[in-house]
């Protein structure tokens, strides 16, 4: 995958979580009003941000990590190997992949610079009770690109289960090296490399 495609998706998953909703709205207003939440939060933090990176954390925890269903998001990114684990397995798993994506998210967060959104109609699937949210980034000089988030209804509350970038997906993509990875070397070793990638992400904040 090119790199430009990662960041872009990472910083477009950052970018929809944020605002509590106090009852049932829509997916796409959720993520218009999330984005403008976050966006306004990393204007307004700047200069915070630049003196003291790991602050980035802070704003991750508030504004990204209550939106997301990591567990359903853990099912299926692991596929028929989530049946196959045990619970410990299963439990380690879902920790380390939620704090990959917070300090991947965290990073991609510092990187924002003023790329613009445009949104389009959302589509919703009554009877699964999926949505597919389709927006458009661009910036200054570069081609937009499509950004799609899905997102699921659970207790009456839309939560995301994955964003794709230029039809890149992050589950399937995810999906295909933790499958390789497990069918290689383990489940023990999946969790054991995800545990050393996060320590390496979190000392390239440490001053």
């Amino acid at each position: 995958m090119k790199i430009r495609v990662v960041n872009s998706l990472i910083l477009i998953i950052c970018m929809i979580a944020g605002v509590a909703q106090a009852a049932v709205e829509t997916p796409d207003s959720i993520i218009k009003q999330t984005a403008d939440a976050v966006i306004e939060r990393i204007k307004s933090q700047r200069s915070v941000l630049d003196a003291d990176p790991s602050k980035i954390y802070a704003v991750v925890d508030e504004l990204v990590i209550p939106h997301y269903d990591f567990i359903s998001m853990s099912k299926w990114v692991l596929g028929k190997n989530w049946t196959s684990a045990s619970e410990a397995q299963r439990s380690n798993f879902i920790t380390q992949f939620q704090t990959l994506l917070v300090r991947t998210y965290a990073r991609a967060l510092l990187e924002y610079s003023g790329q613009k959104i445009k949104y389009f109609p959302v589509e919703i699937n009554q009877k699964s009770k999926l949505a597919l949210v389709k927006t458009e980034m661009t910036s200054d000089g570069a081609q937009p690109f499509p950004v799609a988030y899905r997102m699921h209804q659970k207790n009456e509350t839309w939560k995301v289960i994955d964003v794709s970038v230029d039809g890149v997906s992050l589950v399937s993509t995810y999906r295909g090296s933790f499958s390789t990875q497990i069918k290689k070397h383990g489940f023990d070793s999946l969790i054991n490399e995800l545990t050393i990638k996060n320590e390496r992400l979190a000392s390239r904040f440490s001053k």
